[in-house]
């Protein structure tokens, strides 16, 4: 974990994004010891998984394999925000542990649960996905779905809230991807430097401005025919996207940019089927 003293310092530099910790101030051990019943629980958290391989089996099955989920382990990310006091504390210190985590758990009067994920320091939340092949498997044949898949990003919010009155789950987050490369091998199409911001990020990089906005409620709803199913409403989103380069049969046929992406009121309705 880092230092109080770097805390502290990134901060007052980094200010808005992370206004909830702003007024945090040091307290000695003898005030600390007099402080009984504060409510809520706070964890910090470090950690990294690997799985040698995943396997959903209906009739046939699908496979992923070496899948490790950790750090980005790049000083590199979001390589447009150019100022370099800024980029040195939001991205100075590399890791393959998903680190700089504080979790916030606490129970409204009303009975709701509420969930705050916060950076420790003002550095986001920084991770790295990597896997192996994906493919599907049949009783006699198989198809590599992908391969060489690779994510780095990093998280600046992520809020829960169990709503008793609605008996709703929301999850309300901002989070962005400085680098996602993946191979197609089915369709013979690559993906190199997928980039998924916040929608103002094109016209102003900066750690302000790299998170896309996703918040969508979770429930337990209804399908056409009336019978339950887990329902997933889509609120918001909001991002600038690129991609640097698309392969088709391993020719480049060039790049992308979406701008403003908006994608709102958008229902899903999940369920098993015979």
């Amino acid at each position: 974990m880092k230092s109080l003293k770097r805390n502290l310092l990134a901060l007052a530099i980094a200010g808005t994004p992370f206004a909830a910790q702003a007024e945090l101030q040091p307290i000695d051990d003898a005030r600390m010891g007099s402080i009984t019943g504060q409510a809520g629980v706070t964890i910090e958290l470090e950690t990294k998984v690997n799985i040698g391989e995943f396997v959903y089996t209906d009739e046939g099955s699908l496979s992923i394999k070496d899948i490790s989920i950790g750090g980005a382990n790049r000083t590199d990310l979001f390589e447009e925000i150019t100022d370099p006091a800024i980029r040195n504390l939001a991205f100075g210190t590399t890791s393959d542990l998903i680190d700089n985590i504080k979790i916030e758990i606490d129970v409204a009067s009303d009975g709701d649960a509420i969930i705050n994920v916060w950076p420790i320091t003002a550095a986001p939340i920084d991770f790295g996905v990597k896997t192996g092949e994906w493919s599907l498997q049949g009783t006699t044949d198989s198809t590599l779905l992908a391969n060489n898949f690779s994510m780095v990003g990093a998280i600046t919010k992520m809020r829960l809230r169990v709503d008793t009155a609605t008996d709703t789950l929301n999850l309300d987050t901002e989070v962005g991807i400085s680098d996602l490369d993946v191979d197609i091998p089915f369709l013979a199409v690559g993906i190199r430097d997928l980039k998924l911001t916040g929608d103002q990020y094109l016209e102003n990089p900066s750690i302000l401005t790299l998170g896309a906005k996703v918040n969508m409620d979770i429930y337990n709803g209804q399908r056409a025919d009336g019978t339950d199913a887990l329902a997933v409403d889509l609120n918001t989103f909001n991002a600038d996207m690129t991609i640097g380069e698309v392969l088709v049969g391993g020719t480049s046929i060039g790049s992308f940019t979406l701008d403003n992406l908006s994608v709102q009121n958008t229902s899903l309705r999940i369920y098993g089927h015979p």
